[in-house]
C-alpha cells in the first residue's frame, strides 16, 4: 500500500516460492545469557503449577486447558490455562500472565518470594545471592528485614527479666513456651525509643514507612509506635513477618489491642493470622476456622487444630475472603468455613456479616457457639481438645444457626413473627449460587419456621432466574475475521511473524489494520526470546482481552501450516487494499468532475486503469 491513492505499489503479494527468502532469521548466539528468573520458566510448566491449585480439563488442543476460576467465583468454568504460550486467562475476572504471576496472585507472594518457592517446589537451584534492581524490590526487601529485625528484638525483650510479667501473663491464658516461640511471640520496650535506636541503620524514611516507628505532630521526632505490648508478628502467607499487633499489658491502656497501620507490605484486609501455617492443614482437611483474636487462634492451634485463622482486626475483607477460597478450592473445592467467633451479642453481629459474604464468594459456611460464651482457648483449657473437636463435628450449618436466632428474635406465634424471621434470614439464602442448595436451604428454613413453601418459591424466583451464567461478550468479534487469523498465525509460528514483517516492513502498511496495536506489539517482540504474556503487557486492557480471546480460541492454525496460511491471508489483505484503492481513486475522480477540473480526473483516471490492469495480472 502506498501513502496515498496515486502512489500505490504492488510489490508485496507473495507467494510460496517467496517463504524461504521470508523466513530466514539471524543466527542466535547459543551461549545467550538468560537471567534466573528466564531460567526458571523455560524448566516448568504452567499447566503443572495450575493443576496444583486447580481442576483441569483439556479443551481441544492438546496444551489448552479450562477450569474454575481460583479468584473469583463462578459455577461456569471461564480460567483458561495455554500450555504452548505458557499463559493462562479468566474471562470471567480478566486475571491473566505467566506462571510467575499466577502463584504471585495466589500465594499471595512477592516476586523475590514465588522465585523462590518455585526453584524449591522443582528442585532448581537459585544463585547463592540473587540481587533483584528495581527500587520497590529494594524498598520491599527493606521493610521485610526490618520487620524480621524487630520480631527478634521483641522475642528477646520477653525472654528476658523485663518480659516477666509478660510470661505470667501468657502462662495464665494456657500459652507455653513451645507455643511462645512457634508464635514468635514478644514484647516490646516501654521507652518509645529501642526499635528507634536499633534499626537506624535502615533510615529515617523507611522506618517510618514500615509502620513501626511514628512520626510526632509538626514534625516533632519521631518514636517507637509499640510500647509496653505483648508483641504478635504477623505473617503473609509465604511465611515473611509483614506487619504487628500488640496487646496492652497495663490496666490504664485505653486501647486493648493496636495494630501496625497499613503499609506497602501489609494490607488488612487482606491478611489472616496464621493462615501461612493453617493452609497446610486447610488444604489437607478441606476445612478453615475462623475466629476472632490471636490468642484465640494460638489456643486452637496449639490444641493440635492447625487449619484456623483469626481476624486481623473486626471486619473480614474480600481479599481475607478470597485467601480462605483460595486454600479451600486446592483440592475438592468442597471445603467449608466454620466461623467460631465471640458468642456475645457483638459476635453473633459479626457471625451475621459474615455469613453473607462468605456464601457471596461461593464457600459453604458453618458456625459454632462455644457454650457459656467462652473464647476457643479458654473453652479449650477448661474442657480440653478433644471437647472442642466435638463441637467442630457437630458445628450446624450457617442457615440452622440463623433460624435459631431468627426463632429468639421475632415472635413465632404469629405470621407475621414467621415472615419477619424468613425475612432476617432470606438475605443469606438469596448468596447461595447453586440454584438446587437454594431451593433446598429455603424449603428446610420454611419448614422451621412455619412459612408458606409457594410463598418462599415466588420471594426467590427473580433471583433463581437472574443466577443462570452469562457468557462473556467477545470483544475480538469486532476484529476482522482475516486479521483474527493472521494473529493467530503470528502466535503459532516464528515463521508466519517472519512473513508478517516483511509485509509490514513499510509503516504505511499498518494503517489498513483494525488491529494495529496487537500487530505492533507482536512484532516488536525479540524473537529469540517471544512471550505471549510479555506481548499482552504491552497492550491496554481492550487490547489485551481481544489478544487472549484470540490466543483461547480454536483457529484451525497449526504451526507446520502457519506460514502457508499467512500467504493465503495476506493475498486476501492485499485485495482488500486494491479495493480500498479503487474505491478512493473513484471518489476522487467524481469529485473533480463535478469541480470542472477535468485534466485531474483524466490523470487519475490512468492510475486507476493501471491499478486494475496489476491488480487483474495478480
Amino acid at each position: 500500500m502506498s501513502s496515498s491513492p496515486g502512489q500505490a505499489s504492488f510489490n508485496c503479494c507473495y507467494s510460496e516460492t517467496d517463504l524461504p527468502r521470508l523466513i530466514a532469521k539471524p543466527e542466535i548466539c547459543p551461549t545467550l545469557d538468560m537471567n534466573f528468573a528466564e531460567q526458571l520458566k523455560s524448566r516448568i510448566d504452567i499447566v503443572d503449577v495450575v493443576r496444583q491449585y486447580v481442576a483441569l480439563k483439556r479443551q481441544g488442543s492438546a496444551q489448552r486447558w479450562k477450569g474454575l476460576c481460583p479468584f473469583h467465583s463462578e459455577k461456569t468454568p471461564s480460567f483458561n490455562v495455554d500450555g504452548g504460550h505458557q499463559f493462562y486467562k479468566c474471562f470471567g475476572c480478566d486475571a491473566g500472565g505467566d506462571v510467575f504471576r499466577f502463584v504471585q496472585q495466589i500465594e499471595s507472594l512477592t516476586f523475590p518470594e514465588t522465585l523462590r518457592l518455585l526453584a524449591e517446589r522443582y528442585g532448581i537451584p537459585m544463585p547463592e545471592r540473587h540481587h533483584y534492581g528495581d527500587a520497590e524490590a529494594q524498598r520491599e526487601a527493606a521493610l521485610l528485614e526490618i520487620h524480621e529485625a524487630a520480631a527478634a528484638i521483641f522475642q528477646d525483650n520477653l525472654r528476658a527479666a523485663a518480659g516477666a510479667d509478660a510470661r505470667r501473663y501468657l502462662q495464665s491464658r494456657g500459652v507455653d513456651e513451645a507455643a511462645i516461640n512457634e508464635f514468635r511471640l514478644g514484647l516490646a520496650d516501654s521507652s518509645g525509643q529501642q526499635l528507634l535506636q536499633r534499626l537506624k541503620r535502615f533510615g529515617e524514611e523507611v522506618l517510618v514507612e514500615s509502620g513501626l516507628i511514628g512520626r510526632r505532630p509538626e514534625n516533632q521526632g519521631l518514636y517507637d509506635r509499640f510500647r509496653g505490648r505483648l508483641m504478635f508478628p504477623i505473617h503473609s502467607e509465604s511465611g515473611k513477618v509483614i506487619a504487628f499487633g500488640g496487646r496492652a499489658l497495663r490496666h490504664d491502656d485505653k486501647v486493648k489491642y493496636l495494630n501496625s497501620p497499613e503499609t506497602p507490605l501489609y494490607t488488612k484486609s487482606s491478611v489472616l493470622y496464621n493462615m501461612h501455617r493453617a493452609k497446610f492443614a486447610a488444604r489437607k482437611n478441606d476445612r478453615l476456622i475462623l475466629v476472632e483474636g490471636y490468642m484465640d487462634a494460638i489456643g486452637v492451634y496449639s490444641a493440635g487444630v492447625e487449619e484456623v485463622v483469626a481476624l486481623c482486626g473486626t471486619a473480614l475483607g474480600p481479599g481475607q475472603i478470597r485467601s480462605m477460597r483460595q486454600q479451600l478450592q486446592y483440592q475438592s473445592g468442597k471445603g467449608h468455613v466454620i466461623l467460631n467467633l465471640d458468642s456475645d451479642s457483638a459476635g453473633a453481629r459479626s457471625t451475621e456479616k459474615h455469613i453473607t459474604g462468605l456464601l457471596a464468594e461461593g464457600l459453604r459456611v458453618k458456625v459454632l457457639s462455644v457454650p457459656g460464651e467462652l473464647d476457643p482457648d479458654e473453652y479449650i483449657q477448661q474442657q480440653g481438645r478433644e471437647a472442642y473437636a466435638k463441637l467442630l463435628e457437630q458445628a450446624p450449618s450457617y442457615f440452622h444457626w440463623l433460624t435459631d436466632i431468627a426463632r429468639g428474635r421475632f415472635d413465632m406465634r404469629s405470621a407475621e413473627g414467621r415472615v419477619d424471621a424468613f425475612k432476617f434470614i432470606l438475605p443469606a439464602v438469596e448468596r447461595v449460587q447453586d440454584r438446587i442448595e437454594r431451593a433446598t436451604i429455603s424449603n428446610e428454613v420454611a419448614e422451621q419456621l412455619g412459612v408458606d413453601r409457594e410463598m418462599v418459591r415466588q420471594v426467590l424466583r427473580p433471583r433463581q432466574n437472574g443466577t443462570a451464567p452469562r457468557k462473556h461478550a467477545e470483544l475480538s468479534s469486532a476484529v476482522p475475521a482475516n486479521e483474527r487469523l493472521l494473529i493467530a498465525c503470528m502466535l503459532a509460528s516464528a515463521n508466519a511473524r517472519a512473513v508478517i514483517r516483511h509485509y509490514l516492513s513499510t509503516e504505511n502498511r499498518f494503517q489498513q489494520l483494525e488491529a494495529k496495536p496487537i500487530f505492533e506489539a507482536i512484532l516488536s517482540a525479540e524473537e529469540n526470546a517471544f512471550s505471549l504474556p510479555a506481548v499482552i503487557d504491552q497492550l491496554d486492557t481492550r487490547w489485551q482481552r481481544i489478544l487472549s480471546e484470540i490466543s483461547f480460541s480454536e483457529s484451525g492454525v497449526s504451526e507446520e501450516l502457519a506460514a502457508q496460511q499467512t500467504l493465503d491471508c495476506l493475498k486476501l489483505l492485499e485485495a482488500k487494499s486494491w479495493r480500498a484503492n479503487r474505491d478512493e481513486l473513484k471518489k476522487r475522480i467524481r469529485e473533480f468532475e463535478s469541480q470542472g477540473k477535468i485534466q485531474d480526473a483524466l490523470l487519475l483516471m490512468n492510475e486507476l486503469d493501471t491499478i486494475n490492469r496489476l491488480s487483474s495480472a495478480d
